[in-house]
């Protein structure tokens, strides 16, 4: 592991202009060579002149036309000895060559079979810190330059860069492709896609070229959904921003092997499969409005993140928080009866809330004091659920309208350049009349979020606050500036001291947070509790998602008990809104945690679930009803996974019969993952492992893909689960992308759980080698702690994790692992006996 140390800001010493790079890619040898020409000025103060480049030969180094010498460092640096470093204008001329390899960043290869024959595209990955893999540059975010960038391939491939191809000419078995000279951009955003390809394309209403890209091994029919979704998004946000789409052209290429969900590059955004593509008969409803989101994420990138880019990654939140919360405005707009505030509570909200509830977690805006510790800041919980969340919470506060304004005038007067969040700040500022640094700074920089405490006596309501923690925690005495959204007029609008009484003439219901806005949870007196609890049914939907998310909040707080859990869910017998559900379906997964271990308790839960779930599944069935609204397809499959749980028979012999006389392709999409589980569960010998694994082998339908994982990892055979382990090491079945599915999916399944815990410590070497260099290798220890659950394992944890507890890449989640999983046994060991208790008792 590297000393730790500050990063280097070489933009500081050279700032190029403008980069002439030729790149020959040698596919079958696993190689490229390549010339980079940067035209840049060496500022006032440099001590000497640096470029990054990894893992990169450099053959030649030319410094204002004339050969000089150079040398490498120790952190990704090309050192050149100029022979003078006069401030002004300078060209540097470097020859490179390097190594095309497995791993997902830099230039890499992407596998795929097409009509028995194996294919591969070649595509690149340069977020946050991989451009310097591929050719000699100034790799950061600040050093914006124009590109003219040329690649020289093999004949007969499509060949896919940022602008659309200025000049393409094939002489022998080499096709050589220059594109259009791009805007001023960051290193991180180039990218290019070589390989067999089809498409799609249409043009938006101002003009833009739209494309959707894909292998010839996925179903034509399978682009059209995304195309759709791009065209209308760029359109709305075109509208929604005032400031049209930069570029002339927008691709959008779905790629075999993806490390992450997708990636912004600019003109060429590049997904995995299944963030893309979706087959009209076969995709579910979640995995279309899935592809949907994701899209509209990487398309208000093109604003957000590359039109106008932060100065440096402490202010990664100025492109993945706006991103995350632009991709539910947009979506919501274009397809308004799919209600997608509902999905962001249900997903966004619980993943901030929870993670950010843990002591040492990071602020959205966090120094980098090392290389390695660029791609740590990608937390989805914090940089991107919670910053979101932030910059929804700003909008109801200063109001849409005057968003819409600050953003515009935002773009307008950057347009092309980095920024700070003061730029922002401003622009919002002046736009609302508002005050925003004094609302902003202190959630954007200091880490978790509170608690507010209403009590009320007679007409005096006390409002306070402190921070809210699950686990562990050192005192604290911070405050935030909250926008309390309260549902009475005469309460303040935002509270930012620690305590403030209020005097209150009305009677009504008196709750806090309405639409669960703003970032933080309320905890009620016993007598305002059962007051809302007694008009349940009256309150918004939204708001009874809110109020049972913040329940299971506190209990794992020890701010209540888990038996409270109880009759709380059985309110919901008669909801009908899929989201609730969904949260409902966590708050069994809260109670679950504590029967693990006693079958008899566990056997009550199991009836409690079917007695709750059995309404809607009288209501809703297996199939789909004609013209049946979408929210009902949706519950459905929620409704008879919970079904399935109660092992209610009926249930399990359905499942059972349509996995019988139905083909895989042609099951539900709705329903499939839960009929492969059903049938993996009760599988009595091999045949249905072996056909499911053959079939996964075989299929390019990546939803289908993604059910089999699903109902693999469900085993509760031992065989099985060490047949499966014993494969994730196969990267020709098992892809690197899809891994963690795979590991996961096996680790979260107590019967599957103590052998995955001891294969991941007995093959760490090897997730080492395979995943060291990856954006998501410092997932590891979030994945392992969250899927434990006693003292021992507990133990475990830290000892295995301890000769690893000063790498940068790991150490933060490390130790929120640690106060995660002593925060989870605390409150199994606080309220497990009264649970079980409570389940025993029921009838």
């Amino acid at each position: 592991m590297k000393d730790m140390q500050s990063v280097s800001r070489l933009n500081r010493a050279f700032r190029p202009d403008h980069y002439q790079l030729s790149v020959t890619l040698e596919r079958k040898d696993r190689r490229f060579h390549g010339e980079v020409t940067i035209d840049g000025a060496v500022l006032e103060g440099a001590k000497d002149l640096r470029l990054h480049a990894k893992d990169l030969d450099i053959t030649n180094v030319l410094y204002d036309g004339k050969e000089t010498t150079w040398s490498h460092d120790d952190h990704d640096e090309l050192v050149i000895h100029a022979p003078s470093l006069e401030p002004g204008d300078h060209k540097i001329v470097v020859s490179f060559s390097g190594v095309i390899s497995d791993p997902m960043h830099g230039i890499y290869p992407c596998y795929y079979d097409y009509n028995g024959q194996k294919k591969e595209l070649l595509a690149t990955q340069f977020e946050s810190h991989y451009a310097r893999e591929a050719f000699p540059c100034i790799d950061e975010p600040e050093a914006k330059a124009k590109f003219d960038v040329t690649l020289i391939t093999e004949e007969g491939v499509t060949v896919l860069g940022n602008m659309p191809v200025k000049h393409q000419e094939a002489e022998g078995e080499l096709l050589t492709t220059t594109f259009d000279t791009t805007p001023r951009m960051s290193t991180y955003l180039i990218a290019w896609v070589v390989g067999e390809l089809q498409k799609k394309t249409a043009q938006t209403k101002s003009g833009v070229e739209v494309n959707l890209w894909a292998t010839p091994a996925q179903p034509a029919a399978s682009l059209d959904f995304g195309l759709d979704i791009a065209i209308r998004t760029i359109d709305f946000f075109d509208d929604y921003f005032g400031v049209p789409y930069p570029l002339p052209k927008s691709d959008h290429v779905a790629l075999p092997d993806f490390s992450s969900g997708a990636m912004e590059n600019w003109g060429l955004i590049t997904y995995r499969e299944s963030a893309l593509l979706a087959e009209p008969a076969t995709t579910s409803l979640a995995d279309k409005r899935y592809a949907a989101t994701v899209i509209a994420h990487e398309l208000s990138h093109q604003w957000f993140g590359n039109l106008v880019t932060m100065k440096w990654w402490n202010d990664l939140w100025l492109n993945e928080s706006f991103a995350n919360m632009m991709e539910y405005i947009a979506i919501d707009a274009l397809e308004p009866t799919w209600d997608v505030w509902f999905d962001h509570a249900t997903t966004e909200v619980i993943s901030a809330l929870r993670r950010d509830a843990l002591d040492g977690v990071q602020a959205i805006q966090s120094d980098v004091h090392h290389p390695d510790e660029i791609s740590t800041l990608f937390d989805p919980s914090i940089v991107y659920a919670k910053g979101g969340r932030l910059l929804r919470m700003l909008q109801a506060y200063i109001g849409d309208d005057a968003f819409r304004a600050g953003l515009s005038a935002y773009f307008k007067q950057h347009a092309y350049e980095n920024t700070s969040a003061d730029d922002l700040w401003t622009a919002l500022g002046e736009a609302s009349g508002k005050n925003v640094p004094d609302l902003m700074n202190t959630w954007m920089t200091q880490p978790g979020y509170p608690v507010v405490s209403v009590s009320q006596n007679d007409s005096e309501v006390t409002i306070s606050q402190e921070q809210f923690f699950i686990g562990p925690h050192r005192e604290s005495k911070a405050l935030w500036p909250i926008p309390l959204h309260s549902t009475c007029g005469e309460m303040p609008e935002t509270l930012s001291e620690k305590q403030v009484k209020v005097t209150r003439s009305h009677t009504s219901p008196l709750r806090f947070n309405s639409s669960g806005t703003s970032h933080y949870i309320t905890q009620y007196d016993e007598a305002t509790r059962e007051t809302i609890m007694a008009q349940f049914d009256d309150i918004p939907t939204l708001d009874k998602l809110h109020f049972l998310h913040e329940s299971t909040l506190l209990i794992q707080s020890g701010r209540m008990s888990a038996v409270s859990l109880i009759p709380l869910i059985e309110k919901f017998k008669n909801e009908e809104n899929e989201a609730v559900w969904s949260m409902v379906a966590l708050a069994i997964a809260e109670l679950k945690k504590f029967v693990q271990t006693d079958e008899a308790s566990e056997q009550k839960l199991r009836q409690l679930v079917g007695s709750i779930a059995s309404v809607q599944y009288a209501r809703l069935k297996w199939d789909p009803q004609e013209n049946e609204p979408e929210e009902d397809t949706k519950l459905r499959s929620l409704i008879i996974g919970l079904m399935l749980y109660s092992e209610d028979t009926t249930v399990t012999n359905e499942a059972q019969r349509r996995y019988q006389v139905t083909d895989l392709e042609a099951l539900d999409p709705e329903l499939r993952s839960l009929i492969l589980g059903a049938v993996v569960k009760q599988a009595t010998n091999s045949d249905v492992i072996d056909f499911l694994l053959k079939t996964y082998a075989a299929t390019s339908h990546v939803g289908l893909k993604d059910d089999i994982t699903s109902g693999l990892t469900a085993t509760k055979d031992d065989g099985t689960i060490a047949r499966l382990a014993a494969l994730l090491k196969d990267t020709k079945l098992i892809r690197p992308q899809d891994f963690s599915y795979w590991f996961v999916g096996l680790l979260r399944n107590r019967y599957a759980r103590d052998y995955m815990w001891q294969w991941i410590r007995d093959n760490w070497p090897w997730v080492q080698n395979a995943f060291k260099g990856d954006a998501n290798f410092d997932s590891f220890p979030r994945y392992i702690a969250g899927s434990l659950y006693t003292r021992k394992q507990r133990d475990e944890y830290i000892e295995f994790f301890a000769p690893f507890k000063d790498d940068v890449v790991l150490k933060r989640n490390i130790a929120l692992g640690i106060t995660e999983l002593d925060g989870r046994i605390e409150l199994i060991e606080r309220d497990g006996d009264a649970v079980r208790q409570a389940l025993l008792k029921r009838q």
